[in-house]
């Protein structure tokens, strides 16, 4: 057990950049995908278009970063 929240921190850094320094944004968004259709399998009900339904996340995020809200 973490006590410190300083030691859990530094531990969540050096996982979170151990765990993801290699996965590129072509590999994210595949695992994205595949995960998209594993919830699908859980929940049929779960929008059919994960690129869609990703959309108006993906123009907050554009805006935030100073870019257009659209691609």
């Amino acid at each position: 057990m973490v006590i410190s929240s300083h030691q859990l921190a530094e531990f969540e850094r050096r996982f979170e950049g151990e765990t993801y320094s290699d996965l590129a944004y072509a590999g994210a968004l595949a695992r994205y995908a595949a995960l998209w259709a594993y919830a699908r399998e859980l929940s049929p009900d779960v929008g059919t278009d994960w690129q869609d339904d990703l959309e108006p996340d993906l123009a907050i995020a554009r805006a935030v970063n100073g870019l257009s809200p659209t691609p």
